[in-house]
This record gives structure tokens, sequence and C-alpha cells, in this order.
């Protein structure tokens, strides 16, 4: 039986939903937004049960199409793209995998996007007393190939406690350790798109183990799980 794949009508919805970002417009089209929705959950569900053969999946969340916008700028009510998180099971397993399905700027994401205060605090102290075994993962070929270059918000000079002067300032100044790695309409749109996307995140899982491994120790090396 062959995945699911994206369709080309969905895409052309999320052109126009862009266009024409009003109530009005939507509200007419409701039917057709329900229709290419219910695509991407049998998309998002296939992908999910692949996922799954090689980790640990706790929740699925499709995100709502409908922005908050109190406290936005941007008053238009509707994002135009389907996206969805996949949420690993349980203490010891940390990050989480991430895809957004919007024409040209299709991407998915892996990692650690807005870690808690005290997530933070450990992965900067495990990277000021030893980054070696980070640097390493991350600068894997095979790794590298898939998904470049870490990203993510940093501060100025360094995190308050932290020396300026560090060798290691680089990654010590980071907020978030995310991956990203995009793709064209076209690549989304082929039959082995699924296929890429399960192949990228299994990549990334060397990363996950070795975070995981951080973030549930002291650093002394003690597990800080029950």
């Amino acid at each position: 039986m062959n995945s699911p794949v994206i369709s080309e009508e969905a895409l052309e919805f999320l052109k126009q939903l862009k266009e024409n970002n009003n109530r009005q417009w939507f509200e007419a089209r409701k039917k057709e937004f329900k229709k290419h929705q219910n695509a991407i959950k049998e998309f998002h569900t296939a992908l999910a049960n692949r996922l799954r053969e090689h980790d640990e999946i706790d929740k699925v969340k499709l995100f709502r199409i409908y922005r908050d916008v109190r406290f936005s700028a941007d008053k238009t009510p509707y994002k135009p793209h389907f996206a969805v998180s996949f949420s690993r099971m349980g203490e010891a397993l940390r990050g989480g995998y991430y895809l957004r399905i919007r024409p040209g700027e299709s991407f998915i994401a892996g990692g650690f996007w807005q870690p808690n205060k005290e997530d933070l605090l450990r992965i900067r102290k495990e990277l000021e007393m030893d980054s070696a075994s980070f640097r390493q993962c991350i600068e894997q070929k095979g790794f590298r190939e898939i998904w470049g270059e870490l990203q993510g918000e940093e501060v100025k000079t360094a995190p308050k406690g932290f020396d300026r002067h560090h060798p290691d300032i680089d990654l010590i100044r980071k907020k978030a350790f995310v991956f990203t790695r995009e793709f064209s309409d076209e690549e989304v749109l082929a039959p082995e798109f699924m296929v890429q996307v399960n192949e990228s995140f299994k990549a990334i899982r060397p990363y996950f183990d070795l975070m995981s491994e951080i973030l549930t120790t002291n650093l002394n090396g003690e597990s800080l799980l029950s």
C-alpha cells in the first residue's frame, strides 16, 4: 500500500489562503480546507507510524490554522501552512520532531527550540565543562549533509555566569539548539517525500541520544531520574 502524499491541490489552497487571508474568503472555502486538513492528518499519522519503527513517540500534535492575533502586529487570522510536532515518550527521551508544509517555505526541524531555564543551564554547563562529544556528534559528515549547521537564537556576548572568552562560547551563548532542513515544493510533492523526512529524523537520533543523556544526568554523570 502506498504512503499518503502531499497533493498539489493542498499547496495551491495554501497559496490562495496567503493571498486572501481573511475570514470571508476562508469561511466560503471551509469544506475545501477540511478536505486538505484530513489528507494532511493521514500523512502525519503514516509518518508517526514510521517514526515509531525507530523511536518512541508519545504525542502527535497538528497545529491549528487559526492565529492568535491578540498580541501581534500581524492581524491576519490564519497561518498559510500545515504544521505538526511529534513528541518523544517519557522523561528519558528528550527532543522533538517538527514538520511544516508551506508553499516555498516547507521544512522539518529537530532539537530543543525553547528549553526551560533548568535544561538550558544544564546544557550550557556541559558545554562549558567539555564540548568534545557534542561537537563530534553534530560535525559528523553524514549528519551535516542532512541537517547542516546548528541553529537557534543566542545572547550577544555570554550568558550570566559564563566567561565570554571561553573557547566554546559559540555554543554556550545559544538559547536554542535546533537543526532544520528545507524542502522545495517539488520535493514536498514527490512520492518519496515521507521517506526523506523519516530518514532525516532517523539521522538526528544520535543528537537526541546525546542530549537526553546530558539532560537526565548531573555534571558527575549521575542519573537525575527516579
